[in-house]
């Protein structure tokens, strides 16, 4: 018998014994408890029910692995819409959500679940899979298959009047029978749904939630580049829009499009119902989160030292986000010291040192999918000059105005014309700027998102704030060196963000936890910290 034989004969024993071993128990002890439990999921596939139309199902599919170096992935992680509706982390799953029972013979369903099978060998490397005895007695389903059978499923999708679905993966590897692409495959042939350009059907609803006569001329500004790509330029609606852009028009094209909605605005429209206003079960791991996060960023700052890097900076607090629990973090972490941080999103982190610069740190842990979103901006020496000093004031100034708006009824477009009138007139009074026109030179972003399983959450931005949606406040300015104003604000980048519970009557602020005021940043930075004392071992390898 030649080597090749006898580790192949090996590896298959291995695998046979693995597969029994799995079949026993697919879930080790010792995990956390605090998970988001089957009646949570199968509530908000209720919730979704209750928000289609008649004869609809509503299909979504699980996000695509993707390569990080060569034969290695990224680490996997859910998409948010199937782990809400099902608590299903894995890839190569479809779930469909029928709003009516649907008959089956003897039998009948209102959701069927496809997901990827159990396969011992790969398990052993890359980790467990629940497989389908496992989806149904941990997630609570009661008809699951494995993907692979989706193909000669005898279901036909083109007999429903509604197919619900998001934006479906693209640039998919072929993995052959029950991966996403076989999946997304068969899916159109069952529903006949031909390739769309999702990105018009994504920005006519985008017009149909947020466009106003107040922002139009934006919104055409933003649509003629787009008139190069033949949908676009062919549309009926987008032409109309374009010839006459006026309220009028806007209105009529407004009820055009909610008159004949597409399946994915519809997704669209449900999910940031559904998503932007927070449960109770929701809430405890956002709360969690969130103050894992302001936890994280008083240490940084207890930690901080003139000599310390970025990089090193970042890992105290990913340590401490780790030490509490939290399995990642919600976006890639921000870490800018002096100039670097007046780059919105600077994700380097590599300046060897950051010296007597201001400091600015935007990063959240996320715990169990839900995301915290926290920003700090502090100095490395301990003390604001005069000038930090001001630019902080004005930006706290602006985040303490816009607390006060955080209510029900309140609209939220409310919060982004204070924030502006607030920075606009502190940077008059410093002589930075000239006019309330000015500002956006150095405010450039918007001042609140929803916040959830994604860090930019789904929820509704055109309307009223309610109770139960969990938003940002994040003003900032930024005055990057060459500015038209004096040298003296020149590399100054502040920004001061934390995350608000909206109530009916007020909000409550949850990363409370993280120093605000500068006092109170000063003399954290002040206070010992528990890595302080600590000595690593010189490297041996030095760079010239």
């Amino acid at each position: 018998m030649n080597s090749f034989l006898k580790g192949f004969l090996a590896a298959a024993l291995v695998c046979c014994i693995n597969s029994l071993v799995f079949s026993q128990s697919s879930t080790p002890g010792n995990l956390p408890t605090d998970y988001l439990t089957p009646a949570f999921h199968a509530g908000r596939r209720q919730a979704l029910r209750d928000m289609m139309p008649a004869n609809s199902v509503a299909v979504i599919f699980s996000y695509p692995e993707r390569v990080f170096s060569k034969d290695i992935n990224y680490v996997y992680h859910p998409n948010p819409d199937l782990y809400y509706f099902s608590g299903y982390k894995e890839p190569d799953a479809m779930l469909l959500v029928f709003k009516e029972i649907q008959a089956d013979g003897d039998s009948s369903y209102n959701e069927l679940f496809f997901i990827r099978h159990r396969d011992a060998a790969r398990e052993q490397w890359t980790g467990r899979r629940l497989g389908v005895a496992g989806v149904k007695s941990q997630l609570g389903f009661k008809r699951v298959y494995n993907s692979e059978a989706f193909a000669k499923f005898p279901i036909d999708l083109k007999k429903f009047k509604t197919i619900i679905y998001d934006s479906m993966p693209n640039n998919l590897n072929d993995g052959g029978p029950g991966s996403l692409k076989d999946l997304i495959t068969n899916f159109k042939v069952k529903s006949d749904i031909k390739d769309v350009d999702e990105d018009l059907l994504y920005d006519l609803n985008l017009i149909y939630q947020r466009a106003s006569p107040k922002n139009l001329d934006r919104v055409i500004s933003y649509l003629k580049p787009r008139l190069d790509k033949n949908s676009y330029k062919n549309n009926e609606l987008i032409k109309e829009l374009i010839n006459k852009p006026d309220s009028v028009t806007l209105a009529d094209v407004k009820v055009k499009i909610k008159a004949n909605p597409s399946g994915l605005s519809l997704f669209t429209n449900i999910t940031d119902d559904l998503r932007g206003i927070k449960t109770p079960e929701e809430l405890v791991l956002l709360k969690k989160s969130v103050e894992i996060s302001s936890i994280a960023h008083a240490e940084a700052m207890r930690a901080v030292k003139p000599q310390m890097s970025e990089t090193e900076l970042e890992g105290i607090m990913l340590y401490v986000h780790k030490h509490y629990g939290a399995e990642d973090e919600g976006y890639p972490p921000i870490v800018g010291a002096g100039a670097n941080g007046c780059i919105l999103h600077y994700e380097e982190n590599n300046a060897t040192r950051v010296k007597n610069q201001l400091v600015l740190m935007d990063v959240g842990a996320e715990y169990h999918g839900y995301s915290a979103d926290v920003t700090r901006t502090f100095p490395a020496n301990g003390k604001f000059t005069d000038e930090q000093k001001s630019i902080y004031q004005a930006v706290y100034d602006a985040q303490e105005e816009v607390f006060k708006l955080c209510k029900e009824g309140v609209k939220y477009s409310d919060l982004e014309i204070k924030t502006r009138e607030v920075l606009s007139s502190r940077l008059i009074q410093l002589g930075i700027i000239k006019s309330a026109g000015e500002v956006g030179k150095y405010y450039p972003h918007g001042v609140s998102h929803h916040l959830g399983l994604d860090v930019h959450d789904k929820g509704e931005y055109g309307g009223e704030l309610k109770a139960g949606m969990v938003i940002t406040v994040e003003p900032g300015v930024y005055i990057p060196a060459g500015s038209p104003c004096d040298k003296k604000w020149w590399n100054i980048g502040v920004r001061i963000e934390d995350d608000m519970l909206i109530g009916k009557d007020g909000g409550t602020l949850l990363s409370i936890d993280a120093p605000r005021k500068w006092e109170d940043v000063e003399k954290t930075i002040a206070e010992k910290s528990i890595f302080d004392g600590g000595k690593f071992p010189e490297l041996k390898v030095v760079l010239k």
